[in-house]
């Protein structure tokens, strides 16, 4: 028997049950669909939601910020990715927003990290989770932290989206695992409805076993490609045997909220071939379905070329002092900077090739401060990256020679940089003088941070780009700038806050801004 909604959500993340939450608190009956069991990469994040202004958890740190101060760092960040309306709004917004989370149930708090990192032990739940206090944009924009980590052990993106999970629910939406979008219903010009593939009406033990299969695929298959592989070909096998088509309807809109394109590798090579070698970060679910179907319906596409891929050199911290340079030796960018924009200018400018050259003396450092500034996993890279991803000589000529690197390239940066320490002058890529120090005492290491596939230390990596949307209602929109009737589309797989340059927290919360704002219009439209 065929189903009736008055809202459908295509897509059970931060998004979509943002967007289920506020479409059932309009008024409107509300069918969430999912591949899987739900949680998509939101359940596999550091739960990280990007806020400022001054939030509650922010006062509670002594954390002084302001919407201002935020726009102006994020305007630095985000670009021509939205407009300065939209952006503006999410700034001023953004306290509410938090306010609105803790209301449904995601806990944050005011421990304030007192080191950089990539992400905090759980001693901290909030953070400096971008380049806010990296040179030049602490020039331009007053610094804050405004990382908001969900309040909970380890990477507390699954918590996050547990409870917002559990608000879904709490307001009777129907949710229907295992069931697949494979095309939207359009009548004269309408988005109407969706037709599934759906295992709803499969046996027990075999939506078991596909529900099963897709968490062991999401981790630990999320490291091991192999076991991904294997397993997506399994559930491939379980959809196509026991899979029903449907066809479901919708009486107001449909929202697309089912992330992004990851996984589909020939989608990748054909809008950003440069990257490759890295983890990709999401499940199998992150294929660009959803965006196909929007595109199927006449939606366009935007930024479909930015992706994401991180290279923290922290934890911990005392990395920083480090000097990141390429083959030539040269130097690559402020190692303070965030992960992403490192990973951007070495895939764009150094072939994804780096290296962090540190003197024994920032070395035994971060020996003594990596297991109590680090989870676990990243204590498990920090070692790696001390241990196996490094080779040291007591010249720099040695260790130049030992990594490949140009030994004259290599001894001209560091003759520059500690020039510029020993006088007091500006870091020639403007590090933070804080994070300077003289590299002269022996024996010298070159860490190889290369973007390149490893279980050790690998780079993740995530898509930006998606359906173009009108940014006032979230609806979706064709080349020519006109709103297609009935569709909206949030999170990944739409054009959004994160969609030009990404830092931590900022995808999630632009989750929760979209999909709040698509799930608003969506119920509205014919109410």
């Amino acid at each position: 028997m065929n189903q009736t909604a008055d809202v459908i959500v295509i897509g059970f993340g931060a998004a979509g049950a943002c967007a289920a939450i506020e479409a059932a608190d309009a008024g409107a009956d509300v069918l969430v669909l999912d591949r899987f069991g739900g949680g998509g990469a939101t359940a596999l994040s550091g739960g990280i939601v990007y806020a400022g202004g001054g939030t509650a958890q922010q006062r509670e740190a002594g954390v002084d910020d302001s919407a201002d101060a935020m726009y102006d760092y994020l305007r630095l960040e985000v670009g021509d990715a939205v407009s300065e309306e939209t952006l503006r709004r999410f700034c001023d917004e953004s306290p509410a927003m938090i306010e609105w989370l803790e209301r449904n149930g995601v806990p944050f708090e005011g421990s304030l990290c007192p080191y950089k990192t990539s992400y905090p032990n759980d001693d901290y739940y909030l953070y400096y989770s971008g380049s806010e206090s990296a040179g030049g944009f602490r020039d331009l924009a007053k610094p804050a932290a405004r990382g908001h980590r969900t309040k909970g052990p380890g990477t507390s993106g699954k918590l996050l989206f547990a409870r917002l999970a559990e608000a879904v629910r709490r307001r009777t939406v129907r949710v229907l695992p295992g069931t697949r979008a494979e095309s939207l219903i359009v009548e004269d010009g309408v988005v109407t409805g969706v037709r599934v593939r759906t295992l709803r009406n499969a046996p027990r033990r075999i939506r078991a076993r596909h529900a099963r299969m897709a968490r062991y695929a999401a981790k630990p298959g999320i490291y091991v490609p192999s076991v991904r592989k294997a397993l997506q070909h399994r559930i491939e096998r379980l959809e196509r045997r026991y899979a029903r088509e449907e066809e479901i309807t919708a009486r107001r809109g449909v929202v697309i909220s089912a992330g992004g394109f990851i996984f589909n590798r020939a989608l990748v090579r054909e809008h950003a071939p440069a990257y490759r070698g890295g983890l990709a970060l999401g499940t199998i679910a992150d294929d660009g379905s959803g965006i196909g179907l929007g595109t199927a319906a006449g939606g366009a596409t935007g930024e479909m070329h930015r992706i994401s891929a991180w290279r923290f050199v922290t934890p911990p911290s005392a990395m920083l002092k480090g000097v990141l340079v390429d083959s030539g030796g040269r130097r690559i960018i402020d190692e303070s900077r965030y992960g992403a924009a490192v990973g951007e200018i070495m895939i764009g400018k150094h072939e994804g090739k780096g290296w962090l050259l540190a003197d024994a003396e920032t070395v035994a450092e971060a020996r003594r401060t990596a297991r109590r500034e680090s989870q676990w996993f990243q204590w498990l890279q920090a070692r790696y990256l001390l241990r196996r991803g490094r080779v040291s000589a007591d010249s720099l000529d040695e260790v130049a020679r030992r990594a490949g690197v140009d030994a004259d390239g290599l001894k001209a940066t560091v003759e520059a940089y500690n020039a510029a320490a020993d006088s007091g002058a500006a870091d020639p890529a403007g590090k933070p003088a804080e994070y300077v120090r003289p590299v002269r005492t022996a024996p010298f290491s070159l860490i190889d941070v290369a973007i390149k596939p490893s279980l050790g230390f690998p780079c993740p990596m995530l898509t930006l780009g998606g359906l173009v949307v009108d940014e006032s209602t979230g609806a979706v929109r064709t080349s020519d700038g006109a709103p297609i009737a009935g569709l909206y589309a949030a999170g990944r797989s739409a054009v959004g806050i994160c969609s030009e340059s990404y830092v931590s927290g900022l995808s999630l919360a632009d989750c929760v801004f979209s999909g709040r704002r698509a799930g608003i219009s969506a119920a509205r439209r014919g109410g």
